[in-house]
């Protein structure tokens, strides 16, 4: 029996804007979940005051400043409940979760809410944080050899999604990367094809490929070689998958 095709959803996106890049100590100022199920698309958003100053560098990128997030920006615990809520509910649902380079959001999410005492996402739904799918992950491991940036922006041009907003916004972006995911499924019909669960460790497996490679390349650069082979900070089954 063919498996079912998940591309017409649902499928809930998501995206953070963050004070930095250190999932460990950087806080989430802006998130956003986009649903779609079909042509039908909703877009939920937060503005939070991280409680720490947000650094000139990270504002010059997502827009948000210090003072606009402390008058305006919900407390943290209060957003991040709700984003963990709505993230749960669909995983349990069996709905994939889908983020541009995922490890992060999921990971920054995750640190945020032990931060404040809140559930993770993964002890609300009793596994590990899935099902995931990342169009970052795929695209590597789909067109290896590609030369050139692998950033959204690049991706969006390469398999020509309309710009539908302004980038480093987390709604734009999240409806980019789904519009992105769309692409690749009807690029690579293989995807489509595939079970969920075969889908998210086959991301897994090829992330870590990846990362073996590019540490390997930073080991011949001299520079440091550290980029962790885990893919959402899970184990990689060792089976050969697709």
């Amino acid at each position: 029996m063919n498996a079912p095709d998940w591309t017409s959803g649902p499928l809930l996106g998501f995206d953070t804007e963050t004070t930095g890049v250190a999932t460990d100590t950087d806080r989430i100022v802006t998130a956003a979940i986009v649903m779609r199920s079909g042509s039908q698309t909703t877009v939920r958003t937060w503005l939070i005051d991280p409680g720490v100053p947000i650094p000139v560098e990270a504002s010059n990128i997502h827009g948000v400043t210090t003072e606009h997030a402390r008058e305006f920006g919900q407390q943290p615990a209060v957003a991040l409940e709700e984003i963990a809520q709505v993230i749960a509910a669909h995983l349990a649902s069996g709905h994939p979760l889908v983020a541009f380079n995922a490890t992060f959001d999921v990971s920054i999410l995750e640190a945020e809410l032990s931060r404040y005492g809140l559930p993770t996402v993964e002890s609300r739904i009793a596994r590990t944080f899935s099902p995931v799918i990342d169009p970052l992950v795929l695209d590597r491991a789909l067109d290896r050899y590609r030369k050139g940036k692998r950033k959204l922006i690049d991706l969006c041009q390469i398999y020509g999604v309309e710009e539908t907003g302004t980038f480093h916004t987390a709604d734009a972006d999240v409806i980019a990367t789904l519009d992105l995911l769309a692409k690749m499924a009807q690029r690579y019909p293989e995807l489509a094809a595939r079970e969920l669960d075969v889908l998210h460790t086959y991301q897994a497996q090829a992330h870590k490929s990846w990362a073996e490679n590019f540490n390997a390349f930073l080991s011949r650069q001299g520079r440091p070689a550290d980029v962790s082979t885990q893919w959402l900070g899970q184990e990689v089954p060792t089976e050969t998958l697709f």
